[in-house]
């Protein structure tokens, strides 16, 4: 790791070569969940104490400095505004208070225990040119220990290759979900952590669930074209395959992709038994749409999305099927079961319990798909500084190594990082599509919401093994 003059110092001189390739790498877009606004809070600075009072500063022994990359405005700022709101939170727990009420760019301080936070949290409008531009600024002007972010994994990949590797600063990625990010050599790094769950996690665990509990044996794969829809197909079809699943097809589209109806009749006229939707909300309510619509014999199965998506697609089928909606013209509909990252319902514990409610209460929502990641993600930040005993970056990445994380909403010790590429690994639930019951409608805000858990796929299941072809990184 290089101390903070040398890192001033390379940012400095790679200034002119990180602008000339920024028009060089596209961006890849983003990540299985879905835009919209989860509400707005306030912004600037704010300075609070353990009991949520303000206070003009603090004189405790150690302090960090976190730049926090979301994108926080656009029609994706949900995205961002679930994953600060769950990163707030696991800071929050630490402490035992409420997390503040920040949906907007700005610096925020908080005390935990005897360790002050600077947050410096800025908006990367879900584009890797916006991303690696506000992070360079972050290492070289703000000085901050480490990163936190990104919501899209071409942003992500950007800042690892441009800023983090380049400059020394480890980053705890978040909820970017392309598998690649710690299994490719390209960003695979002992700078690079990532609590948050991943695309290979939902295939692992969707697709055993189809492949041994289910009838269905022939699937045919549909995915964005984008490093998001490309990792879950290739990660579905990896993991089917293996489970004896045959693969019929796969196709790529664009986001938007409107014509539905010519190729869910190919997927029919294949043979098709189920068929995987790797696509976030500009086109999965489209191809939701077209297959409840059309007359198809097969299931659709994937992965439950964030509440944006949901709420478009409680809409269709509410459309389509009629209200009121009931679990059974669901069922009939076949559609589903899907996998879960996360969801409010899916784990009983203290932490969940105590998560759900604060989080709810401070925003207004209750924690979604990429909340539990990120709150783990803080999590683990603040118990590799505890435990480490030093706010610096290389020894907070240091004690990150091959730790199990004590509070998280999965449960305590719910995520454990690899020692051989850094990610996390954590159970995933496998859950129906239902109508969302009276005690959730006002806080969720969509017609559908998982089920009880229908199986639970445990944490040395869900990850890509050391051992596995898909493994390009050896630390």
């Amino acid at each position: 790791m290089r101390d903070h003059i040398t890192r001033r110092r390379v940012l400095g001189a790679l200034g002119v070569g990180i602008t000339g390739l920024s028009g060089c790498v596209n961006e890849d877009g983003g990540d299985g969940g879905d835009g919209g606004d989860g509400g707005d809070g306030s912004g600037g600075t704010s300075d609070m104490t353990s009991d949520g009072t303000s206070t003009g500063g603090s004189d405790s022994a150690q302090s960090i400095s976190i730049g926090v990359l979301q994108p926080l405005s656009g029609d994706l700022s949900y995205y961002g505004k679930q994953s600060l709101w769950g990163f707030l939170s696991g800071l929050s727990y630490k402490a035992d208070r409420s997390p503040p009420e920040q949906s907007s760019t700005g610096e925020l301080s908080m005390t935990v225990g005897d360790v002050e936070y600077t947050l410096y949290i800025r908006d990367t409008e879900f584009a890797a040119d916006t991303a690696q531009t506000a992070a360079t600024n972050l290492v070289s002007n703000q000085d901050v220990d480490m990163l936190f972010g990104c919501s899209s994994s071409g942003a992500a990949g950007r800042v690892i290759g441009n800023v983090v590797s380049q400059a020394g600063v480890p980053m705890m990625v978040g909820p970017a979900a392309s598998a690649g990010i710690t299994a490719n050599s390209e960003t695979c790094s002992d700078l690079v952590y990532r609590a948050s769950e991943t695309t290979a996690m939902d295939a692992r665990s969707g697709g055993k669930y189809v492949a041994n509990e289910t009838d269905v044996s022939k699937v045919y794969l549909f995915g964005a074209d984008y490093s998001f829809g490309r990792a879950v197909v290739n990660n579905y079809k990896a993991v089917l395959q293996q489970e004896g699943v045959e693969i019929l097809d796969t196709r790529f589209v664009e986001r938007g992709y409107e014509e539905w109806s010519g190729l869910l009749d190919n997927a029919e006229e294949a043979g098709a038994e189920g068929v995987v939707g790797g696509f976030t909300v500009a086109t999965l309510p489209l191809m939701f749409n077209a297959f409840l619509s059309g007359d198809y014999s097969f299931r659709v199965f994937g992965g439950f999305a964030t509440r944006i998506t949901n709420s478009v697609v409680g809409g269709t089928l509410q459309n389509v099927l009629g209200e009121p909606l009931t679990k059974e013209k669901i069922r009939n509909a076949r559609l589903g079961p899907f996998t879960t990252r996360y969801h409010w319902n899916q784990y009983d514990n203290e932490v969940n319990s105590t998560f759900v409610d604060r989080y709810t209460s401070t925003y207004g929502v209750v924690p979604d798909l990429f909340t539990s990641g990120t709150f783990t993600g803080a999590s683990a930040i603040h118990q590799a500084v505890t435990e480490g005993g030093s706010t610096a970056g290389a020894d907070v990445a240091d004690a990150l190594k091959g730790m199990t994380v004590t509070d998280t909403p999965k449960g305590e010790g719910g995520y454990t990082f690899q020692e051989y590429n850094n990610q996390a690994r954590s159970a995933m639930t496998v859950a129906d599509p239902i109508p969302t019951t009276d005690e959730w409608a006002e806080n969720w805000g969509a017609a559908i919401m998982p089920s009880e858990p229908l199986a639970r796929i445990e944490e040395s299941e869900t990850t890509i093994p050391k051992d596995s072809d898909q493994m390009g990184c050896s630390l």
